[in-house]
């Protein structure tokens, strides 16, 4: 008898060790240095690592509706990717297209169906693929797929643990999204109150010089933007910071009669 771990017992565990890892590494999208990029290629990468696949890759949609390779694990992967995504033709394709995973045991069966992608994926030394949306309820945002170089579909456990760090990744780049639409809308925000209060001291200037009241300033500061084209905050900041001639914008005033 021996208290020596089995060698198969320690591969499991460190496998369970490194995904527990890649969850939280997909989960971290709050900290201040976060970078999509990176962290679309440590998902590629670590999809090679612990679901035994040749090679892995990412496809997004853009805002317009385009799809755009965001991540690959190796060269080959990234070059029939985007020979995919320029032809729009492929297993990824019909996947983030209609949102459901889409699988291909052997590449040289489906020449029918995708005939381009079926010959480059040939000269890239591809055999078989796995794309599985990334998508959250009803809202797909692009594909991860898995490549093989030889014949045959992934394993049931593998390819639920592939969907289940899509989903992950998924929700990390939605939250950021989020988080970054929100900043802009503050900084929106931040801009429109600050030209309101330069608009108001603006209005006090002329008023206290013109003599006028804070409507008629208005009216005065507004019209003299339209005529020359100008931007109303543009024009009263010129005007708080004395860059500019008042007498020009002011109402000229009748001389008195005799």
């Amino acid at each position: 008898m021996t208290d020596e771990p089995e060698p198969h017992g320690e591969v499991v565990r460190d496998r369970e060790r490194s995904v527990s890892r890649t969850f939280v590494r997909l989960a971290d999208t709050l900290v201040a240095d976060f970078d999509v990029s990176d962290f679309l290629s440590m998902l590629a990468e670590q999809c090679v690592d612990l679901l035994g696949v040749s090679a892995a890759s990412v496809i997004l949609l853009d805002p317009d509706g385009g799809l755009r390779v965001a991540a690959t694990s190796s060269e080959r992967a990234e070059l029939l990717e985007l020979f995919a995504v320029e032809t729009d033709d492929g297993p990824c394709i019909d996947c983030v297209r209609g949102g459901a995973p889409v699988s291909c045991a052997d590449l040289r069966t489906e020449t029918e169906q995708w005939p381009r992608f079926t010959a480059a994926a040939r000269e890239c030394g591809f055999r078989a693929v796995h794309a599985v949306p990334m998508r959250l309820r009803d809202r797909v945002i692009g594909v991860l797929t898995f490549l093989g170089v030889d014949p045959g579909d992934p394993q049931r456990d593998d390819i639920e643990l592939g969907q289940a760090l899509a989903d992950v990744a998924t929700i990390g780049i939605l939250q950021h999204r989020t988080i970054e639409q929100r900043n802009e809308v503050a900084g929106q925000l931040q801009t429109a109150l600050h030209s309101r209060i330069v608009i108001e001291q603006a209005k006090g200037v002329l008023a206290q010089r013109g003599g006028l009241s804070m409507d008629e300033a208005f009216t005065q500061l507004r019209s003299y933007a339209r005529a020359r084209h100008l931007r109303l905050t543009d024009l009263a900041t010129a005007i708080t910071n004395g860059t500019v001639d008042l007498a020009a914008i002011l109402p000229r005033r009748q001389p008195a009669r005799e």
